[in-house]
């Protein structure tokens, strides 16, 4: 058997077998009870350093009005 041909049959099998598995543990992961709170938390991430804007009717308009 040449090189070629056993590596397209380890692909065609055990590849696809060892890819499958990954795909169901990382789903399987993702939707594990108890991650609902780090879902969250990660979800939160972009809000956690968000200021208030400061009220800027007391500064002068130096824009031009269009």
């Amino acid at each position: 058997m040449d090189t070629y041909s056993f590596l397209r049959q380890l692909a065609d099998s055990w590849a696809l077998l060892a890819l499958t598995l990954f795909f169901l543990g990382t789903i399987v992961w993702a939707f594990r009870p108890g991650s609902r709170d780090v879902h969250n938390d990660v979800a939160d991430i972009p809000f956690r350093n968000e200021t208030v804007p400061v009220d800027d009717a007391d500064t002068p308009d130096t824009g031009a009005k269009s």
